[in-house]
């Protein structure tokens, strides 16, 4: 056997089968490239969905982490540090809010949004204790917590979890007359993805995010939006809520925060919202942590300048005009996205999204498939165009085969 089908054979054999990888052993990665155990380089398109939008080995957060680990990278929560409130206030500032509650994982996050949402309800609208209601849209993908999966309409994330959580009404993904007409005294939050990732890179109508901030002003509810994968600069804005001038009462980030180098996610909002928790309510022992909070800072940072942005708006526009001269050549139903992110929908009977995602690979090139046969492309945002141009090639030779 080789040292691919060694590496693979002992995986399957000892860990839980809850993924189904492509079948590829990564050893080493920088920037844009990933290199496997057999010394394969491939070019990587989904960047760890989007946890690697500053690209693999990014020298400014290698750095960073590396003048963190020498100095300390762990006190809890039970003491201060001196990189927490130096994060807090920058994220804040990035976000245009006030507080901020950092968490490690987006489904953590995710978790501290619904609790924030519950809490304000009861002690700020006053709502009836056990009767709070959030909103959520179908399709969506928030993680996989037992709270998160009990409003997904993912079978497979669903099924055989139960007893599921309460608290949750789901309505189709962009229709406005279905929010409004859920919305009952006891709503207290509405969370929606700005663009829905996992469902394909599903773009809502034009309208509709302006439409659920007018809505939610109106009726006292908070309107939380998930841009764990969307924002920090995939979509070619700092926040996807941008593209249609939305600013929402509570970000949930994660994935890029981090930059690929250690798990943070964080709940951003205004002081009126996060203000409701007192000491012993909620926490993390890692959430916040001085190795994190270091790696992060540089994160923001890098946002700051407005270049990965603007890397990813130039780019994007290029993929976007790339793919869609596919559609209608019999083998692309239809391209979905924004900035540097693409779902696009392989024609049947060119194949499965697995299928062409294999193919793809045996090309040197990495991306991933969803719901059949869609294939999702998000390359790291330090993508050269030569680079992009030439996976993009790849995948024009797999649909001609």
């Amino acid at each position: 056997m080789s040292t691919t089908e060694n590496a693979i054979a002992s995986a399957d054999a000892h860990s839980a089968h809850n993924y189904h990888p492509l079948p590829v052993v990564v050893a080493t990665a920088e920037g844009a490239w990933m290199t496997d155990v057999e010394g394969r380089r491939y070019l990587d398109m989904l960047a760890g969905y989007s946890a690697l939008n500053f690209g693999h080995g990014n020298r400014r957060l290698i750095d960073a982490a590396k003048a963190q680990l020498e100095r300390v990278t762990l006190t809890s929560r039970a003491f201060h540090h001196d990189r927490f409130a130096e994060f807090c206030t920058r994220l804040a500032e990035l976000c245009g809010m006030e507080m901020v509650l950092p968490m490690n994982t987006g489904a953590e996050a995710v978790e501290t949004a619904v609790k924030t949402a519950r809490k304000w309800g009861y002690r700020v609208k006053g709502v009836p204790d056990g009767m709070a209601k959030i909103i959520v849209a179908s399709d969506n993908f928030h993680g996989r917590t037992t709270t998160v999966i009990s409003f997904s309409t993912d079978h497979e994330a669903r099924a055989d979890f139960g007893p599921y959580t309460p608290g949750f009404e789901i309505v189709p993904y962009g229709d406005l007359t279905a929010l409004r007409e859920a919305m009952t005294e006891n709503t207290v939050a509405v969370l929606l993805e700005p663009i829905q990732g996992e469902a394909g890179v599903l773009v809502p109508p034009p309208g509709y995010l302006p439409g659920v901030r007018e809505l939610t002003r109106e009726r006292n509810v908070l309107f939380i939006a998930d841009e764990i994968q969307s924002g920090l600069g995939r979509t070619g804005k700092t926040f996807a809520c941008e593209h249609e001038g939305v600013v929402p009462d509570m970000y949930v980030l994660g994935k890029a925060l981090g930059g690929g180098v250690v798990p943070v996610s964080a709940v951003v909002s205004s002081a009126a919202v996060l203000g409701v928790y007192r000491p012993g309510e909620h926490g993390s022992t890692f959430g916040g942590n001085p190795l994190a909070c270091a790696v992060a800072l540089e994160v923001i940072a890098m946002l700051r300048t407005g270049e990965f942005q603007q890397r990813a708006t130039e780019l994007g526009d290029h993929l976007h005009q790339e793919l869609g001269l596919l559609v209608g050549g019999g083998a692309v139903e239809a391209v979905r996205g924004r900035g540097l992110w693409a779902g696009v929908d392989i024609e049947p009977g060119h194949g499965t999204g697995r299928e062409i995602s294999e193919k793809l690979m045996g090309r040197r090139v990495l991306v991933k498939d969803t719901h059949g046969s869609t294939i999702r492309i998000a390359p790291p945002l330090v993508i050269s165009k030569e680079d992009l141009d030439w996976g993009l090639e790849q995948l024009r030779e797999v649909l001609r085969g």
